[in-house]
């Protein structure tokens, strides 16, 4: 822990729920336990204003959901009237309006840039000015995002450091399959194939269901646990596809492991804008063997042929495939899974993120 304790602010315009949002909301509670104030503005419509509410984290409604004079001229009083150490932008409106309220503020405080998706940033004069100027440090969710900063962007490699999102490895255990199927009133027979992801188009449940539809056991079931923006497509296509009665979709849980333990595989068969899921690395913790693509940084966290299987994005025919070969064989599983859960362990624990954010925020704040 710091030897001075930080005030630390973390902005959010997003009013979704995801990854990321989960991602804010663990490292706020590991700073406030490590001794540092912690501040999060956001919307007062966005889902994580009433998460942190509900994890008594000291949370501020701003309207920083657009970016307008409104969101950038409230910004810059609340931050004229309650000075703080460094903050730690996360999406594209509140990273820009962070940085316009600090422009012309005396004794500003250092901007940290979190990048948590592998979607392309604009190579312009604008965005090299809010991440190469007005941003002391960048942190990406994986090395690879990373990469592609320095290369694609030209961006200052010092500035830029990989922070993979931490679990709580000791939540996330191996658990009872046979417990949890009952818990949840699912079969305890059935091979069951599981994803836990928001409903967004890019994380492709599109092609799991499509490679779910193919398979020879027609007695799997398969688990789409989460809520997004892509439910109803979902459920027409599980329709279409005549896969009523075999697809359960309970929703967004608040506590997901159950869903996890009752898996025999997990999926995430995602086609752009990711890091390195949080999810994925819950079921690796939960000792899954998982399947995935080489999208963002998941190879940083999936060894094909050790801890699971990375498939072609998009490529429904290989997914179902790689799905059936794993159903059909218990060992390959069971190896599996012991990988991911050792790699999760060593790689992907919350203590090792808290101290690398910490880390950057001491330097920002010294820098600034």
């Amino acid at each position: 822990m710091s030897s001075t304790p930080l005030h630390i602010v973390h902005t959010e315009s997003s009013l979704g729920w995801g990854g990321q949002e989960i991602r804010i909301l663990t490292e706020a509670m590991g700073m406030r336990q490590r001794g540092h104030t912690v501040t999060l503005i956001a919307p007062p419509t966005a889902r994580i204003f009433h998460a942190a509410e509900e994890r008594n984290i000291h949370v501020v409604a701003l309207p920083i959901g657009r970016k307008n004079l409104k969101g950038l001229l409230a910004l810059r009083r609340w931050l004229k009237h309650h000075p703080c150490d460094v903050i730690n932008t996360h999406s594209s409106t509140d990273s820009w309006l962070s940085a316009l309220a600090t422009r012309f503020m005396r004794h500003a405080p250092p901007l940290v840039r979190t990048r948590h998706i592998s979607a392309a940033i604009p190579d312009n004069a604008a965005t090299r000015w809010l991440y190469q100027s007005a941003t002391t440090f960048i942190a990406t969710t994986g090395e690879r995002l990373r990469q592609q900063l320095i290369k694609h962007n030209g961006f200052d490699p010092a500035r830029i450091t990989s922070v993979p999102t931490g679990i709580d490895t000791d939540r996330f255990v191996p658990g009872n399959r046979t417990i949890a199927r009952g818990q949840l009133n699912l079969p305890l027979a059935a091979p069951i194939v599981g994803i836990v992801a928001t409903l967004r188009s890019w994380k492709g449940h599109v092609y799991l269901l499509e490679a779910f539809a193919r398979l020879t056991d027609t007695n799997a079931l398969l688990l789409i646990v989460g809520d997004g923006p892509q439910r109803d497509n979902l459920e027409k296509e599980i329709t279409r596809l005549n896969l009523t009665g075999r697809v359960f979709m309970p929703g967004n849980q608040r506590d997901v492991t159950p869903w996890l333990h009752a898996m025999d595989v997990f999926v995430l068969p995602s086609y752009a804008n990711e890091g390195v899921p949080q999810a994925l690395m819950q079921a690796m913790a939960c000792g899954l063997p998982v399947i995935s693509t080489p999208i963002g940084s998941i190879t940083e966290a999936v060894q094909d042929g050790v801890s699971g299987r990375i498939v072609p994005a998009r490529d429904v025919e290989q997914l179902q495939q790689t799905i059936q070969v794993l159903l059909q064989d218990p060992e390959q599983r069971a190896a599996f899974g012991a990988a991911a859960r050792k790699t999760a362990i060593e790689k992907f624990g919350v203590d090792a993120m808290l101290d690398k954010m910490e880390a950057i925020f001491i330097q920002a704040a010294r820098h600034g």
